[in-house]
């Protein structure tokens, strides 16, 4: 029998949707790393309108998982909702490869927004799905696993599609990720009658008919004091995707020679990927544990709120790095790889560790809906941004200082929600420990 000491093994459904996840992130990363660059060199953008654009189309693809969600958990099941949204999802990047100009780019975004959004909040949702009742723990490290196939994805396709995109055009740049995408789509399809599949509220048997309703004061306690744990993290995203965007255009300004060799812009990204490969593994099994032996609690909220902190650092050293190019150097790109290092001890404490708070303390029914308003967060933020480029009020320097400002506010306010925060004991669920979260 399994013990705390020797955890038994992840289900081998997960390990079909972990390997359908780095594929599907591929496709998405791969098309996302040249993007700003696309709009700049081939549409002829001015850099704060395709910085805009690329928030935009972000703002999209996390506005799309509240939809993709209620049609999850209401309608469709998890299981089918993923699938047929990766159809469309693989029609949105056969279109922007076979369609140049700029309506080609829109309608080729709006479908990838649309699929890429709608799984979102299922496919988490459903990995954890396929862990046996009562082994919590187990939740943790399916999202660990799951969170590490993101960024074997990302830093595979940040590699290789800079350089088909430099080498070959967009065409082709655009349709690498399709097809990705394509074999995404089959690898899901493959694990099948693996799957633990829990129906929709619509066709729920009798057992979750008996179950209580979800319309009551515990479920309304519930979201809403996720949703004030949410609210402050909408700061993190303003911020966070910008290395697609702002972080990579001040890359194509500095001096990216290593050796006889000259990195590509859009290959800069790697390092977020990179870097997130590297921190998780040293966090679960080196830093966390450590904490824990001096005798301080690792909690979901605490990790949460050290992140938030950190990130704070991370514009501060774009700031500096923006200054010497305003006056008038030309610094290495390695001098990016503070602002990445601190960003992705961020995203390692804040976002890795919010899927598992939004799983574990989600009504049982209404976890994909929780999912959905975790990247709700993540499309204001992208919402933020967009707005503040376009406004185009803020440049050079001052543009980091404003997000520096703005982060630093929203790591103090979530710091005093979290101290708040109890977590829920939801029904027909183990109940959380008990003390500050």
């Amino acid at each position: 029998m399994p013990t705390a000491a020797t955890p038994s093994r992840l289900p081998a459904a997960v390990w079909f949707l972990a390997w359908n996840e780095a594929a599907e992130r591929y496709s998405y990363y791969g098309m996302t790393s040249i993007l700003t660059l696309h709009m700049t060199r081939n549409l002829r953008l001015p850099e704060h309108q395709a910085i805009s654009g690329y928030q935009f189309f972000v703002f999209a693809v996390y506005l799309t998982p509240l939809l993709g969600a209620l049609v999850s958990d209401v309608l469709l099941g998890r299981y089918q909702t993923i699938l047929w949204l990766s159809f469309g999802y693989v029609a949105g990047h056969a279109t922007l490869a076979a369609w140049e100009g700029p309506w080609g780019l829109v309608a080729g975004l709006a479908l990838i927004a649309l699929g890429a959004g709608g799984i979102k909040p299922c496919a988490s949702a459903f990995a954890a799905d396929q862990v046996v009742e009562g082994e919590g723990r187990q939740v943790e490290r399916v999202y660990n696993l799951y969170y590490w196939m993101i960024n074997l994805g990302s830093l595979v396709s940040t590699m290789s599609i800079p350089w088909l995109f430099d080498a070959f055009g967009p065409r082709v740049a655009f349709g690498v990720p399709g097809i990705a995408m394509a074999l995404a789509l089959v690898v899901f399809w493959a694990g099948r009658r693996r799957y633990q599949r829990r129906p929709p509220l619509l066709r729920a048997g009798p057992v979750e008919a008996a179950s209580p309703p979800l319309a009551t004061a515990a479920t309304a306690r519930a979201l809403g004091g996720i949703a004030l744990i949410f609210a402050p993290v909408v700061a993190f995203w303003a911020l966070y995707f910008q290395y697609g965007s702002a972080w990579t255009l001040q890359a194509d300004k500095m001096d990216r020679a290593v050796g006889g060799f000259t990195i590509s812009t859009g290959q800069v990204q790697t390092l977020n990927a990179l870097l997130i490969l590297a921190l998780i593994p040293v966090m679960t099994l080196l830093v966390y544990p450590a904490v824990e032996r001096a005798g301080v609690r690792v909690t979901p909220l605490r990790k949460m709120a050290t992140g938030m902190f950190l990130t704070i650092g991370s514009f501060l050293a774009a700031a500096v790095v923006e200054g010497w190019m305003q006056a008038g150097a030309r610094p290495h790109v390695a001098w990016q790889l503070p602002q990445y290092l601190l960003m992705g001890f961020g995203e390692v404490l804040v976002s890795v560790t919010a899927l598992e708070f939004a799983y574990t303390q989600a009504p049982a029914r209404l976890k994909s809906l929780v999912m959905g308003m975790w990247y709700l967060t993540i499309s204001i933020g992208s919402l933020v941004t967009a707005l503040v480029a376009q406004w185009n009020r803020f440049q050079g320097v001052a543009y980091y200082h404003f997000f520096t400002v703005l982060m630093a506010g929203a790591a103090v306010l979530f710091a005093l929600v979290a101290w708040r925060y109890r977590p829920a004991a939801q029904a027909g669920e183990p109940k959380p420990a008990a003390g500050p979260a």
